[in-house]
């Protein structure tokens, strides 16, 4: 038994059925062409009047434009990155500046300090001369007031002394003859 849909060797096709098996039916055929061949046909046809429509033209050309946007576009991108590289150079160089700026202010800060903690210094051993020259100063005046109240109740002391001394040296007598002696000193005078 051959299988089905097979040439024999006088070259007609049988149709036989297995037993138990589904009987195989020919594929239906239109003007000689089966189901296959009339696809085929439609296809030869869409791709014809697609040619004949220019449409290969219209994907080319629409391709064409999308590739021109696409360059436009890149060649955006490469100013905006030429731009930013740019700028990034630019804020790299202000910032190399700044740093350096800072650096300045810090050393001439510095300088400044220094300066300002020897005048402080200078300031402070000038206050310290002034104030070590006024307690001299206090010291010296302190030492004439004491000299000054010795000097005055030595004088005291000497007067009450020779009061005394007077008093009991000298009589009624000796005091007359130093009045008279006054007296006439004081008549040559004019």
């Amino acid at each position: 038994m051959a299988p089905e849909g097979a040439i024999d060797n006088q070259g007609l096709q049988g149709h036989t059925a297995a037993p138990g098996g589904v009987e195989h039916v020919p594929d239906p055929t239109a003007l000689g062409l089966t189901s296959t061949g009339w696809v085929a046909v439609a296809m030869i046809v869409v791709i014809l009047l697609m040619i004949w429509k220019k449409v290969p033209g219209m994907i080319g050309k629409m391709l064409d434009t999308r590739i021109a946007g696409i360059r436009t576009q890149l060649d955006d991108a490469k100013a905006l990155r030429a731009e930013a590289e740019a700028i990034r150079t630019e804020y790299e160089a202000k910032a190399k500046t700044a740093h350096v700026e800072a650096e300045a202010m810090k050393a001439h800060a510095h300088h400044e300090a220094a300066a300002i903690i020897a005048k402080a210094k200078a300031g402070a051993e000038d206050l310290m001369t002034r104030r070590a020259k006024m307690a001299e100063d206090k010291i010296a005046a302190a030492e004439r007031t004491a000299i000054a109240e010795v000097r005055a109740r030595a004088a005291d002391a000497a007067a009450k002394a020779a009061g005394i001394l007077i008093a009991e040296h000298h009589d009624a007598a000796a005091d007359r003859m130093m009045v008279d002696r006054s007296i006439s000193g004081l008549s040559r005078l004019n």
